[in-house]
């Protein structure tokens, strides 16, 4: 089960012509594919278009009855692949993925499609996951598109222009036969809008229809002496084409006077932030008319240098903002300038930081400074930076005293369980080589477990090990999810591991979803899926590549086994790799299917049963070593109600889900017994109730006796 299900959403991605669209960036560009005849759409899920992967998925049954064909697919490089489509058929086909590392994976498939060139219009659609949001290493999309030439779009952040950029995506790709990426950033996926909407167009050809007439060009094939050919094509036909098509329907957008001392040129994404700049500033008004000349690329590349010269023309001074590094666009305009003779100043990297997100505080700075050196008598004195202070007033340095957060696992996480168990074989065997992996488990590397010291890829934590894996005197660690195993791991990993005779320890980390993109079903979950093929045994995976050494753990919270078996695979002399598949489902997903069906349960008077954890503070010595060896949201400290005593003692708070780590950790580390369980049971029966009250009042006797013998301090009148 994904994150959030769109199935109510959908319904909407049915209406034509007259009627207005009102829903998420992710929903419209979803009815944008649909009303511009795409024949077949795939992706692999990632934030920030994750839920557009879920929104695809819950309109299946309406993109089957249009002919369309969808693929949820392994990886990135395999959703890439299927554009193949779109070579030699005038097919439509669109798929999307998290960039730049989605753009990683799938760049082999990216560059031959760029090469060979398409028939069909090819929209490939990226999350452009950069800045304090992202969970991934800062870089831009930009240069994929620059070294393989794919034009990309970066359209403004509403859902008119991020629709209409779907349609020209399309037609530019077809005028120019090329691939062509669409540029979303996190915040134009969840952005809300409306737009007039169209009908639902079917592909004219569709992928099955085109399977009855196969064609083939040898000469879209990228071998020799084709693939010098398409360089050619590439620079003196597909670019003036694409040029071509960008100036003649205005992709690229002017807004403001047309003449002015100054202007600002940015990228379609950049351009709410500079307008509520230019509103802070007194330079634009709340509909966004400004004072100052603005040139809108919605098309980051290629760049139109023409249209931008004529921008530019009797212009003083001319601000880029583009953000993150390196200025590739900036580097272009002022090529451009230099090139034509230009004498207009160029300025980006300078008012604005070289690297980092352009936040509101950071784009208002970039323009004033811009303005302050080259048009101060645009500034009004009166305005200021959001959140700046008044004069006098001091900013406390909170970096002291607000303590830091990093990411970490959620409450009943099943992966917690296996980092305390690995804590407690470190403790008796000494540290390992331990290699990490993209997904929930990379957390692991945080306190309280400290574990793990490499992440070079989704799937590529057993890989990661390879200079280790050749035998000495510990045996190499690595970590794997089950998302990254069937990613990228089981090839990359697992059968590498195989081939080179490695004898490192792998421990594939199974909680039956991709759960770190949103929990998605994958190959190996349990549920029943009724579009796809799932239940399919990791270990049977595993061993059909060769390795001798598995072993299955069904629940991950028995640390006791969890250590046990981690021992074994450090021990055993079996040669080759060993891979231990630990599995329980992820809590949250378990929470969301769960938690709706009990509710109901005890709406309708049914008997509910669910398990509550806590501490004993009677038995609790306040040593603290359970958080040290769990590290779980909802075990805390508190002061004891005991008045000799003064050292906080350990508290589960009522976010506890009963999932019982907390326990089998101080029961496998021989911690101690203050740990209890107990049952809270909803619409209890008759003789359940009786016995409650016996036990009361028997509770409540023995209570009242020991509060009569305690000794109690009267405050002084």
């Amino acid at each position: 089960m994904a994150e959030r299900s769109f199935k109510k959403e959908v319904e909407q991605l049915r209406i034509g012509a007259g009627e207005t669209f009102r829903g998420e960036g992710i929903l419209g560009i979803t009815k944008a594919l649909l009303e511009n005849g795409v024949g077949y759409v795939g992706g692999y899920q990632g934030a920030p278009i994750s839920h557009l992967m879920d929104v695809l998925a819950d309109a299946e049954e309406l993109m089957a009855e249009l002919g369309i064909r969808f693929e949820a697919n392994a990886n990135e490089a395999s959703a890439a692949a299927m554009l193949a489509a779109s070579v030699h058929y005038p097919i439509r086909g669109a798929v999307t993925f998290k960039a730049p590392v989605g753009t990683n994976v799938a760049s082999d498939a990216l560059a031959n499609l760029a090469s060979g060139g398409v028939t069909g219009g090819a929209l490939i659609i990226v999350g452009e996951d950069y800045g304090e949001g992202s969970s991934i290493m800062q870089e831009r999309s930009h240069p994929y598109a620059m070294k393989s030439q794919i034009w990309l779009l970066d359209p403004r952040p509403n859902l008119p222009s991020i629709t209409q950029a779907v349609r020209h995506g399309f037609e530019l790709s077809e005028a120019s036969n090329t691939p062509v990426m669409l540029m979303v950033r996190i915040r134009s996926c969840h952005v809300h809008g409306a737009f007039e909407a169209k009908d639902n167009v079917p592909p004219p050809l569709t992928v099955k229809e085109a399977l009855s007439n196969p064609q083939r060009r040898t000469d879209r094939i990228v071998l020799p002496p084709y693939s010098y050919i398409h360089e050619q094509e590439k620079v003196n036909e597909r670019l003036p084409n694409a040029l071509a098509y960008i100036r003649e329907h205005g992709l690229n957008e002017f807004f403001g006077p047309k003449h002015g001392k100054v202007g600002i040129a940015m990228q379609g994404g950049m351009y709410n932030g500079v307008v509520r700049a230019l509103q802070r500033l007194g330079l634009a008004d709340l509909h966004g008319e400004s004072d100052i000349p603005l040139y809108v690329m919605n098309v980051g590349y290629p760049i139109v240098e023409d249209e931008f010269l004529e921008f530019c023309e009797g212009k003083e001074s001319v601000l880029v903002v583009e953000e993150g590094a390196p200025d590739y666009i900036e580097q272009a305009l002022r090529a451009a300038l230099h090139k034509a003779g230009k004498p207009t100043q160029l300025m980006g990297k300078g008012p604005f930081p070289m690297a980092g997100e352009l936040t509101g505080r950071v784009m208002f700075e970039g323009i004033e400074g811009f303005l302050r050196e080259v048009a101060p008598e645009m500034l009004r004195a009166q305005n200021r930076a959001p959140n700046e202070p008044q004069e006098g007033q001091e900013i406390p340095d909170l970096s002291k005293t607000v303590p830091v957060r990093p990411p970490g696992f959620c409450t009943g996480c099943p992966e917690r369980p296996i980092f305390a168990a690995m804590k407690l074989v470190e403790e008796e065997k000494g540290k390992h080589q331990i290699s990490a992996d993209i997904g929930c488990h990379l957390f692991s590397i945080n306190a309280p477990f400290e574990i793990g010291g490499t992440t070079m890829g989704y799937g590529l934590g057993p890989a990661s090990n390879g200079a280790f894996d050749g035998g000495g005197e510990k045996r190499p660690i690595a970590i794997v999810g089950d998302g990254g195993f069937w990613h990228n791991g089981l090839t990359s990993g697992i059968g590498n591991q195989v081939f080179n005779k490695s004898d490192g320890v792998t421990i594939v980390v199974d909680n039956y979803y991709s759960a770190a993109t949103g929990g998605q079903d994958i190959l190996s979950s349990r549920a029943d899926n009724p579009t796809k093929d799932t239940q399919h045994p990791i270990t049977k995976a595993v061993e059909g590549m060769g390795v001798k050494w598995v072993r299955q753990i069904d629940r991950t919270y028995d640390v006791n086994k969890m250590r046990d078996t981690l021992k074994e695979a450090l021990e055993t002399d079996t040669e080759g790799p060993k891979v231990i598949v630990a599995s329980s489902e992820c809590m949250l997903n378990r929470q969301r299917r769960e938690r709706p069906l009990r509710a109901k349960a005890i709406k309708e008077g049914r008997r509910v049963e669910r398990p509550k954890f806590g501490v004993d503070e009677d038995v609790c010595t306040g040593d603290h070593a359970c958080m040290r060896l769990s590290g779980c949201p909802s075990l805390t400290l508190k002061m004891p109600d005991d008045p000799l005593r003064d050292d906080p003692i350990a508290h589960i708070d009522q976010s506890c889900v009963g999932c019982g780590n907390c326990g089998e950790v101080a029961d496998a580390a021989v911690l101690c017994p203050s740990f209890y369980e107990a049952r809270i049971v909803h619409n209890p029966g008759g003789l359940e109730r009786w016995l409650d009250r016996m036990r009361k009042s028997v509770i409540g006797w023995f209570q009242s006796r020991r509060a009569a013998k305690r000794l109690v301090w009267e405050e002084p009148a």
